[in-house]
């Protein structure tokens, strides 16, 4: 394969003219700039990409990590993402993790090893301070509140969030509220956690660990939840769900089995997502798109930010 001297000699000029040529430098007569890319043609010349990233510093990719892809939420996350990379000439590397450590410890070592020029995790499983050991390799940007660390985020106050959902269930007359969540351990869990707690204590209501249902994630997870709900014999008159797909397939759960919704049981979702308009749902809206397009602008940034993105609770028909 030719190389970059074997292309000068063939056009007879010098090596720092073929070099102007393929990075499209301005001073180069017409002749020699025809001379160089009739040599390219002839010898299939292919420019060494490895090459050019050592020389720049730059490999112009940008990775992202996030534990689902076809997860609604995290592909409106990726959407804002995406349109931002397109603007401003960079390519995205996704590392779908399944919340499995050792797939984001990879996602970091190719930030270690200079194969990516930074990286967005919209949603972690490592710790901190396994994070701490990679700080030094390039930009991490993360979707939480990371003020507590040297780590860029454009993030939501889950804590503030919960409790305004809580609130206005209890303006509604709601005693016996439940939650549902991803997964227990994630940082905004924990908020949540916490939020609703305080709610609890502050109203004096009971606390009842059977109102709080993990691993709801997906569409089929709130008919799940559902079914649990028709075998207590208490059960909540209201439910906080953190995500709108869950919330749907609660809604379509109770429309099959004739359970009154918000009569028999309030609903409010997460997102703001499509679904929830189409079926109704009140929901706490989470502006995901404008939060992509922050957290790519926050990975070409050397300097550390901090975005609280604010969130905004939509009436519909479940309360």
């Amino acid at each position: 394969m030719a190389n970059i001297k074997d292309i000068a000699k063939m056009a007879k000029v010098s090596v720092t003219t073929v070099s102007r040529v393929l990075n499209d430098h301005p001073y180069v007569s017409q002749e020699k700039r025809e001379a160089v890319w009739q040599a390219i043609n002839e010898s299939n010349y292919q420019k060494n990409i490895n090459a050019v990233h050592l020389s720049t510093g730059k490999t112009h990719l940008i990775g992202v990590v996030l534990p689902f892809s076809n997860h609604p939420y995290f592909g409106l996350l990726l959407e804002g993402i995406a349109q931002e990379a397109v603007k401003n000439n960079y390519k995205l590397v996704l590392f779908q993790t399944n919340y499995e450590e050792a797939r984001e410890l990879e996602a970091l070592d190719m930030l270690r090893y200079k194969q990516l020029d930074a990286l967005i995790i919209c949603s972690r499983i490592c710790s901190w301070t396994k994070i701490r050991k990679y700080s030094h390799y390039g930009p991490i940007v993360f979707c939480e509140d990371t003020r507590d660390h040297p780590y860029s985020a454009t993030f939501v106050d889950h804590y503030k969030s919960f409790e305004a959902a809580l609130e206005y269930l209890a303006d509604k007359g709601h005693q016996k509220i439940g939650y549902c969540i991803g997964r227990k351990n994630g940082s905004n869990s924990t908020n949540r956690a916490l939020s609703y707690n305080n709610f609890i204590k502050r109203h004096k209501f009971p606390f009842r660990p059977d109102y709080i249902f993990e691993q709801c994630l997906h569409l089929e997870d709130g008919e799940n939840v559902m079914k649990k709900m028709t075998t207590m014999k208490e059960p909540p008159t209201a439910l906080l769900v953190t995500s709108d797909q869950v919330a749907a397939g609660i809604a379509a759960y109770c429309l099959t089995n004739h359970i009154a919704i918000p009569e028999e049981l309030a609903l409010i979702g997460f997102d703001n997502q499509p679904i929830s308009k189409v079926m109704g749902i009140t929901t706490m809206d989470i502006p995901l798109v404008p939060m992509g397009k922050n957290l790519f602008l926050q990975s070409l940034s050397k300097d550390v930010s901090y975005k609280e993105i604010d969130v905004t609770l939509i009436e519909r028909t479940t309360v």
